[in-house]
């Protein structure tokens, strides 16, 4: 409950993670049966990144800002080969700076759903004027974990639940890992994307032990820096259960693009995407 985005929008970890939903919701959109997305963590949908939280932190400058500021990579036929360009121009078409739920809503079709939950009374009640009269919206002032229980499965038998949670309690890998195994046994067939922090590499190590026993898992991840200093955000990652197909093949330019744009100079290799487990 003290967690408030708006200090943290559009930071490298939130332009990895909307990078990564963009094409993730692009994918389930390739068959035409409508689909659930579950925003567990929904936070207020937009951002004004030259609002008084946004402008103390600066966060953004070194996410978003980059981004929008870089010109893309050109083609050989006078276009862009810049995996990021779908995303970017998402993100301009909204204006602010848009969150999850934002995202999420401009890429439902008709027929499509969104349910998104969260528990800050002023971060819900933004939410709910700013999707007040939409039909494919819920929003829901309740524990996104505990709505992974009761919200599925979906009776569109499809969907993506993400989990995003702020992690501000020390036991909250261990709450995220219950979660994925509850949402996966409730609804097998479901897309799960789960972002963490990587502040040094042994949480998240016992993060991936404790999943011991699902099917289907990559995990997709990005670093500003080497990941040691356990008092710093040095990267963070998208574990994605069921992953549609293309994701392994895909991601990892999406990724590169944004080290290239986002790593400390000279730091080299840092995005990774790694199988879990088999299906």
């Amino acid at each position: 409950m003290n967690y408030r985005h708006a200090f943290h929008a559009g930071n490298f970890a939130d332009v990895t993670k909307h990078a990564l939903l963009v094409w993730l919701l692009d994918a389930l959109a390739r068959k035409p049966r409508p689909f659930l997305v579950l925003d567990t963590h929904a936070g207020a949908g937009f951002a004004d990144l030259q609002a008084e939280p946004a402008t103390r932190t600066g966060e953004w400058r070194a996410g978003i800002g980059r981004l929008l500021a870089d010109k893309p990579p050109a083609s050989g036929g006078g276009g862009t080969d810049d995996p990021l360009a779908r995303y970017l121009a998402i993100v301009r078409s909204l204006g602010l700076y848009p969150g999850s739920p934002a995202l999420i809503r401009a890429l439902l079709r008709p027929g499509d759903r969104l349910a998104c939950c969260e528990l800050h009374p002023e971060d819900h009640a933004g939410l709910r004027a700013r999707f007040a009269g939409d039909p494919q919206v819920g929003v829901h002032l309740r524990d996104g974990y505990q709505a992974v229980k009761a919200l599925l499965p979906p009776p569109e038998r499809r969907g993506l639940i993400l989990l995003d949670p702020p992690f501000e309690s020390p036991d909250e890998f261990a709450t995220l890992a219950r979660a994925l195994r509850t949402g996966l046994a409730r609804f097998p067939a479901g897309v799960f994307a789960a972002w963490y922090p990587i502040k040094h590499r042994a949480p998240i190590r016992d993060f991936f032990a404790s999943l011991e026993g699902l099917r289907d898992l990559v995990a997709a991840e990005l670093w500003l820096r080497a990941p040691l200093d356990p008092g710093r955000l040095n990267g963070c990652g998208l574990l994605v259960a069921n992953p549609p197909y293309g994701f392994e093949a895909e991601a990892p330019a999406l990724l590169d693009a944004l080290c290239a744009r986002l790593a400390e100079p000279g730091f080299g290799e840092g995005a990774a995407v790694t199988r879990l487990a088999d299906e």
